[in-house]
This record gives structure tokens, sequence and C-alpha cells, in this order.
């Protein structure tokens, strides 16, 4: 994998009046956002070095060495925060993160192009992949089950899906 800024949380704003600031964290573990090193703006400057922090409920709150007042905290509000892709831990086996998935090639079983992930998301009943059609139109969902996707093949940049008999005409579309 390239080694790609990832984004793992954003600055929701000053928490107190010390400059401590409320920190968003889009990993499983908020916590885990202290042991990445400096988080970094999109562009790949430092943007804070925690010093301290400590877990909230879906936050972490965070004393930094580049903020020391409330209203530096505050202006803050919005920054997303990223860190390299070599910072992640490795993930567990058969478990990705989405973010290796984006661009993928998904291929049939048979080695049919059927397009690009675009995106993944999960809207509370499994995770599914986004698919943009190798020929175009709109893209479809597909569900990111082992049944449905057997195979994710990160170091040959493909997913093999294996749609279901009645999708597969439509290349998975309504």
């Amino acid at each position: 994998m390239a080694d790609r800024l990832i984004l793992v949380g954003k600055v929701a704003g000053a928490f107190g009046v010390k400059g401590e600031l409320r920190v968003t964290a889009y990993t499983g573990d908020p916590v885990a956002l202290l042991a990445y090193g400096p988080l970094r703006r999109a562009d790949g400057a430092v943007a804070l070095t925690i010093e301290t922090g400590r877990g909230v409920k879906g936050a972490v709150i965070v004393r930094a060495r580049e903020v020391a007042t409330r209203e530096a905290a505050q202006a803050l509000r919005g920054l997303g925060l990223h860190v390299p892709r070599s910072a992640l831990p490795a993930p567990a086996e058969d478990e990705y993160y989405i973010t290796d998935l984006v661009g993928l090639t998904a291929v049939s079983p048979a080695g049919e192009t059927l397009g690009t992930v675009k995106s993944a998301a999960d809207f509370g009943a499994g995770d599914l992949l986004e698919i943009t059609p190798a020929g175009g139109g709109p893209s479809w969902w597909t569900p990111f089950t082992r049944a449905v996707v057997p195979e994710v093949r990160l170091d040959e940049g493909l997913i093999v899906v294996d749609l279901p008999a009645e999708d597969a005409d439509t290349g998975g579309r309504p």
C-alpha cells in the first residue's frame, strides 16, 4: 500500500477554557487516535501533536502542543485529522480498511471486469460496496460478504464479486 494519508478524525471544537479540543474519531476505538503520533492536515503538515487525551462518548478530549487557548482550539473546528496509512495497525485476517478497498477492480469469478469499488457503507444491515460499472452508467451496491465477495486480492488490486444469478444480467443494478 502506498503511504497515503487516511482521515481518522475531525476537530469538533474547543472543550473547556484551557485550550483542550474535542475530536470526533472515525476509528473503532476513539482513544486509538492517541497512539498514531502527530495528526496531520490533508496536505501532510502536522496539525496536532497530542500530549494527553481521554475518551468520552464517541470522541476524544485532547491537549495538543500547538494549542494553548480556547480561542485557538475553537479556530480549528472542522479541521480534518489524518495519519499515514502505515501508522494504522494491520487488520485481522479477513478484515480490511475501507481505504484499501476503494479503487479496487471488481471482477466476476470468470475474470470479467465489472467495475471499480467507489465506496463502502453500512446502512444498518451490513457492509455494502458501491461499484462504478466498467461500461459506464449508474453505480450499484453489492453486499460485502464472503458469499458475494469470496476473494479480496489487495496485492493484485482486485476483488472477485460473485453476483447472485438474478443480479448477474444487470451487474447488480435494479
